[in-house]
């Protein structure tokens, strides 16, 4: 995957973050991981990638950082429930994004949500995925983009 299309899945992640809790995120350097292991927090939510390009994207994170933002997004019910789909919505908002710049040939499922490892997860053997990480108010999450490009 090349660096500046990579840019558009940072851009995405830094405004959506940036304006749902009021600022304070900053990005780590992005790096390569092997797939073999994949990088996961408490909540992850995935999107499937099809088309133009094969893989997955997602955002994974503490369940202390998603409280925090439900909270100062003014939200007072802490459930499961709500833990998944601020996972599955920011997910969701990155790959929505990045189909925009990246045209209609790059296909999105809806967000898949797991808690826990990854252990279900199999990422492309062909590729390496970028871990782009992300912290705010002394947490720290993660974008990670395991995508082949097929045209």
């Amino acid at each position: 995957m090349q660096d500046k299309r990579l840019t558009v899945f940072v851009q995405t992640i830094t405004h959506y973050l940036n304006q749902t809790t009021n600022g304070g995120i900053n990005l780590g350097t992005p790096y390569l991981n092997d797939n073999s292991e994949p990088m996961a927090y408490d909540y992850t939510g995935i999107i499937g990638i099809s088309g133009s390009h094969k893989g997955c994207v997602y955002f994974t994170a503490p369940r202390a950082l998603i409280s925090h933002m439900l909270v100062k997004m003014g939200e007072t019910d802490l459930s499961d429930s709500n833990f998944n789909d601020m996972v599955g919505e920011v997910a969701n908002i990155i790959s929505g994004n990045a189909r925009q710049e990246l045209g209609p040939e790059f296909m999105i499922s809806v967000p898949v949500v797991i808690r826990g490892e990854l252990e279900e997860i199999h990422l492309p053997d062909t590729v390496r995925s970028y871990v782009i990480p992300l912290f705010w108010n002394n947490y720290r999450a993660a974008i990670v983009v395991s995508l082949e490009n097929k045209s």
